[in-house]
């Protein structure tokens, strides 16, 4: 046995899992169980964001002397606030990575029906498309041939259920939104917020046929299709997503740290960072920066914010 060296890495890698926000359960990550996943698949509901870069981490948590005595000495120390905070820019845009650096809840552009009145986020949107449950999947969606024609190879698509009056958290496999009210007006609202989001890739008897598969899993009776067009944050939305996050460095050595952070709000609206090319280029990132809320560790019951862990290369320790 050899003892280990300090780790060498060269870049840190995002993994994003949904938190359900109804129960107050997060999504935890198990070193034991899956420290050396593949890293470019990682295992269920992990999502790879990519790699990121500016990352940052810094801890809150305040210490201070427990005193007593004439003079005070002191005799311990207590933590008196647990707090901890994680920034980092990524690489890549995506739909996922503009909404996690949104700051708030972000808006699908649907497609707007004919004669729209404008609207900042998006106005009426087009007919959404039902789903024939038959043959579709996670991965494909079967529309009939007639609908599959208002499609085409490279749409981006979102599908979820209609908005009728709910409130509470709204979206299929993500909390996207919550509606303390129920709205009087948008009937593909919850289309609107939805992260149930993919690309088609091909389109063969009225299936369309996904890059990658619906977030969500394989569509709920009574969900409908919507064709996307982009996305949109906005400055000064009252909701706070919150995500469990894993972030990867993995060492030359095979070596591997984790810091897992099982809720994470975010702390910031909507940035973005330039890095100058070649002039006039330039590039344009997505900043994120992020506050970890606490749990409870189940082994003992202590209070928590995150958790940094070290799987050593093979024959060290």
């Amino acid at each position: 046995m050899i003892a280990s060296t300090a780790p060498t890495t060269t870049r840190v890698r995002a993994y994003f899992a949904p938190v359900d926000r109804t129960a107050a359960a997060p999504t935890l990550f198990d070193p034991a169980q899956l420290g050396s996943f593949p890293l470019d698949t990682p295992p269920a509901p992990w999502i790879d964001l990519g790699f990121i870069s500016q990352f940052v981490r810094k801890s809150g948590t305040k210490v201070e002397p427990l005193r007593a005595g004439a003079p005070a000495a002191s005799i311990a120390q207590v933590r008196t606030e647990i707090d901890a905070t994680v920034s980092f820019e990524f690489d890549g845009w995506g739909k996922l990575q503009a909404a996690l650096a949104s700051g708030s809840q972000q808006m699908n552009l649907l497609a707007t029906a004919p004669g729209a009145t404008p609207q900042g986020s998006g106005g009426q949107a087009t007919t959404p498309v039902p789903l024939i449950t038959t043959g579709t999947t996670a991965s494909a969606l079967n529309v009939g041939a007639t609908a599959a024609a208002q499609f085409a190879p490279g749409d981006i698509v979102a599908v979820d259920a209609d908005y009728t009056g709910q409130t509470g958290y709204v979206g299929a496999g993500v909390s996207a939104a919550y509606l303390r009210t129920a709205l009087t007006a948008d009937f593909d609202y919850i289309r609107r917020v939805t992260l149930n989001v993919a690309v088609v890739a091909s389109i063969t008897d009225g299936i369309l046929t996904l890059a990658s598969p619906l977030p969500a899993g394989i569509p709920a009776a009574g969900m409908q299709i919507s064709r996307v067009i982009g996305f949109c944050d906005r400055e000064g939305a009252s909701f706070f997503q919150e995500w469990s996050a894993l972030f990867v460095l993995e060492g030359t050595q095979d070596d591997r740290i984790f810091f897992h952070y099982p809720r994470l709000q975010p702390k910031q609206a909507s940035s973005e960072s330039t890095e100058t090319l070649a002039a006039p280029l330039a590039r344009i990132r997505l900043a994120a920066a992020f506050r970890a809320l606490p749990i409870r560790d189940a082994n003992d019951g202590e209070q928590v914010v995150a958790y940094r862990s070290y799987i050593p290369a093979p024959m060290r320790f």
